[in-house]
């Protein structure tokens, strides 16, 4: 008989067991069983949980976005200016519970996926339709052309986050600072 309550335990860890497996092996070259043994359970429990492991980092991605969401929101809400909001918000995408060796591996991991896999090429799409939405909303009221703004910082942002996945000395902890440095040459004295 099943233990009550139990599954949420195990999807989370084999959500976190995948996430730390794909970042020591810095692609998907890992198997089900070596995220399952991470999790100090079978293989078998892992695919009925799952089902394989796309899903298990479609899972953990979705894991790691929303958590970023929540760190967005908390920094939303105390953010007073568009300047404020946009700082909020890049410096969200950079704080240790998304930007350390592990996770910028299972980003680097999820983009490749993303070109294959209709799951994952939908989600991408809504993280990046998300974080453009976000940085117009305050753009708008910074400069003229806020979505050439826009697309140069999620570019900077993708950028950080590839740098670190292909170093494997896990993230530059300036990043946040530099594209903060470029928001600023972008906005000039709108702030």
């Amino acid at each position: 008989m099943p233990k009550v309550g139990m599954e949420p335990k195990r999807r989370a860890a084999l959500v976190d067991a995948a996430i730390v497996e794909i970042g020591k092996a810095g692609s998907l070259d890992v198997t089900v069983a070596q995220i399952a043994r991470r999790a100090g359970m079978s293989s078998g429990l892992a695919h009925h949980y799952f089902g394989g492991k796309e899903q298990m980092l479609l899972a953990a991605m979705r894991h790691i976005l929303g958590v970023f969401t929540e760190q967005v929101r908390i920094g939303f809400l105390s953010a007073k200016t568009p300047r404020e909001r946009l700082e909020a918000l890049i410096r969200a995408n950079f704080a240790d519970h998304v930007f350390d060796r592990k996770k910028t591996s299972a980003w680097l991991s999820f983009y490749a996926m993303a070109q294959a896999n209709e799951d994952a090429a939908r989600l991408m799409q809504i993280y990046q339709r998300r974080l453009q939405s976000n940085l117009l909303f305050d753009l708008r009221h910074l400069v003229a052309n806020p979505e050439a703004v826009a697309a140069a910082l999620g570019a900077l942002i993708d950028g950080a986050y590839l740098r670190a996945a292909l170093a494997g000395q896990g993230p530059d902890p300036q990043a946040a600072e530099t594209v903060l440095l470029t928001l600023d040459a972008l906005i000039g004295d709108a702030k």
